[in-house]
């Protein structure tokens, strides 16, 4: 059935709600404007469908009672997609609020939801101070929250999926004086609004524009505040163009529901690659600062100062961190790289000093890693993680193999590191999980598995380097685990240390984690871990932005030019983003490979330009104090620490991490020349 023939047969189709389709049809659709004259409360104005009989349009919104404004739209597609074009043209000065609902005939209580970088089946993962159904069961963002702009309904019953998407230049965003209750805009924004209602026990999609959050704005960590509704100028004789793409599918699961997402998203936004002047050679160079400046040699544990610093001043602290947002010892293995490549001396000298001494300081009285060091409080953490302790042993892994490469030994590095490695098989609990977090005494803080794929990693490395096959059978546990519980219901959590919910790094952890399995395994074992790496490989890039935020003049990051687009969210909680990427990249550009799947390397050579942005040196400082220390809390939308908000950084942040993930992802084909093909 053609558009045309749909359209002719409204009559006939109102009133219907159908479970497999979206109709797109007066009976389905409800539209409204809103309109406020400044200082008064705005009005809403329910719209009627009025069927035309011209090629131009397809309706005619009007109110019961006249408007200062026409209001036309133009519905083109087939079935199972639809274009949906808004022409808005005032006859008076107005400030206005356009919103639309679509039911997609699901029940709302079967359906899951899906809003990109954001909101993940009903975000319960999530605790009741960030978006998640314990506050509501709807929640309608401003788009520049999520790394698509688009909203899905997944109904579960029935199989079938239904989006919309906003298709725009998104060139401007605009700012206002206050962050809740109605605001007017300073100027023009590009930024609409998007999510999902509860519509009479409907699974309702809603969009609009400008601008709207409702039931709660989320303005900083763990912090909802009233509603805000934002209102456009539109001047006497001026119109405005709105278009969104209605979509339905028929996924198989909830998996399948953000695959299928991510590629019509991908297609559908068509992100390119962002030119920059940085090579790979001049990124690191300008990095390698970083090892430079941060380096602190007057404590037992040498390391570098990375975490908890000002972007204003770049100062040195006190605090050393092994792995999270720390990563001295990856630091350390990757200085230690690049001085010997580049004969710097200074480079190679501080790097041996931090291995040197956190092989006779850095350990607990049970073997594990002093995580977090406060030296001038004179304070070690006693809560351990199985992240960070993964990624100090993961980064030393890669330091002894480089060291036994150039001839070097290190017999006291590889017993404490195999002590460690046996130590995580007494860790390991029967269902192959890691717990969160834990004490010396082996007691369990935090018994969540959210964090259980960075054990993995350490784990197949250890099998490689040290020939124990006990390590990789614990691999293969921990990765069951995975398959079970988190891969299979599509439930990825808790893996970054701040939060406690739904977030990126935990499926970038478990893709990362089978494709370390696959590369070490054969035949149909590599096959199947292959199939869980680019499974999970989705929901990791579904947190990846394929698209360009708009900025208001003003701030900073639009000023200096930034795309977003190949940046990644970070979680629900934490909703800015960052340039975590570190094995990732190698993990696409294998399954692309693997699937003959031209996306996902494509995609890793647009997240691979645009993390270059800002990278400051003299002249081109991006907001930080000093050269090659690459910034860390990117807040691209109305949220913050509590400093600063959209267009800037938060005034704390940890270039450690930040770091050693770029160094990582300009250092291609680590795992596989560490394991194997």
């Amino acid at each position: 059935m053609n558009l045309r023939n749909i359209l002719s047969g409204i009559a006939l189709l109102a009133g219907i709600l159908s479970a497999h389709a979206i109709e797109y049809t007066p009976a389905n659709v409800s539209a409204s404007i809103a309109l406020k004259v400044p200082g008064n409360d705005a009005v809403r104005y329910p719209l009627e469908f009025r069927k035309l009989r011209q090629e131009r349009f397809d309706y005619q919104l009007t109110g019961t009672e006249s408007l200062p404004v026409l209001i036309y739209q133009k519905v083109e597609g087939g079935e199972t997609n639809k274009r949906i074009t808004l022409f808005i043209t005032a006859t008076e000065n107005i400030y206005f609020n356009y919103g639309e609902q679509v039911k997609s005939g699901a029940c709302h209580d079967d359906c899951l939801f899906y809003m990109p970088g954001f909101w993940y089946r009903r975000n319960l993962r999530s605790p009741k101070e960030a978006p998640s159904f314990h506050t509501s069961d709807s929640w309608v963002v401003r788009e520049d929250r999520l790394s698509t702009p688009m909203t899905a309904i997944f109904d579960e019953k029935n199989g079938k999926s239904f989006s919309v998407a906003r298709i725009d230049k998104f060139e401007s965003d605009a700012l206002t004086t206050h962050k809740e209750g109605e605001v007017i805009l300073s100027g023009t924004t590009s930024i609409g609004y998007t999510g999902f209602e509860n519509c009479n026990g409907t699974a309702t999609l809603s969009f609009g524009y400008p601008y709207k959050e409702a039931p709660k704005t989320y303005i900083r960590k763990l912090t909802l505040t009233p509603s805000v509704e934002a209102y456009q100028f539109l001047g006497k004789g001026e119109s405005v163009t709105l278009t969104w793409e209605l979509n339905e599918s028929a996924p198989t699961d909830f998996s399948d529901c953000v695959k299928q997402a991510w590629e019509y998203s991908y297609d559908l936004y068509k992100p390119a690659t962002v030119e920059t002047p940085y090579t790979d050679e001049v990124m690191k160079e300008l990095m390698s600062n970083f090892f430079v400046e941060s380096f602190i040699s007057d404590t037992p544990t040498n390391y570098y100062s990375g975490v908890e610093l000002h972007t204003a001043t770049c100062n040195n602290v006190d605090v050393a961190e092994v792995g999270f947002v720390g990563r001295t010892l990856l630091n350390a293995f990757n200085a230690l790289e690049y001085g010997e490549s580049k004969q710097r001396t200074d480079l190679v000298a501080n790097a041996n000093a931090i291995f040197d001494s956190y092989l006779e300081h850095g350990f607990s009285p049970a073997g594990f890693f002093n995580e977090v060091v406060h030296y001038k409080r004179n304070f070690i953490e006693p809560v351990h993680s199985i992240r960070r302790q993964s990624e100090g042993i993961y980064a030393t892994l890669y330091y002894l193999n480089y060291e036994k490469k150039k001839g070097r030994k290190h017999p006291e590095w590889e017993k404490r590191l195999k002590g460690m490695l046996d130590t995580f098989l007494r860790l390991q609990n029967e269902d192959g999980s890691f717990p969160r977090k834990f004490k010396d005494d082996f007691s369990i803080v935090d018994k969540s598995g959210g964090s259980t794929p960075s054990a993995t990693l350490p784990l197949v490395m250890g099998y490689k380097y040290f020939k124990d096959k006990r390590y990789l059978e614990a691999a293969r546990r921990s990765v069951d685990y995975l398959e079970k519980e988190l891969i299979s219901k599509a439930d990825y959590f808790s893996s970054t240390l701040d939060a406690n919910c739904e977030d990126k790094e935990a499926s970038l952890y478990a893709s990362t984690a089978a494709y370390y399995l696959a590369l070490a395994s054969k035949g149909a074992e590599r096959a199947h871990y292959a199939g869980l790496a680019k499974k999970a490989a989705y929901f990791a890039l579904s947190w990846y932005y394929t698209w360009d935020v708009p900025f208001a003049p003003g701030q900073m990051l639009g000023d200096i030019g930034l795309k977003t687009r190949g940046w990644g969210n970070v979680s629900v909680e934490n909703n800015h983003i960052d340039v975590f990427i570190f094995d990732f990249a190698d993990v696409l550009r294998w399954l692309s490979k693997e699937y003959n799947e031209p996306r996902f390397a494509d995609f890793a050579a647009v997240i691979s330009s645009s993390m270059r942005q800002l990278l400051p040196y003299e002249g081109h400082q991006c907001g930080i104090a000093k050269k090659g220390y690459y910034p860390e809390v990117v807040q691209h939308t109305n949220w913050d620490y509590g400093k600063n908000g959209k267009g800037y950084y938060n005034h704390i942040f940890a270039p450690g991490w930040v770091v050693a993930s770029l160094w990582e992802l300009l250092s291609p084909g680590r795992p596989e020349e560490f394991i194997g093909r």
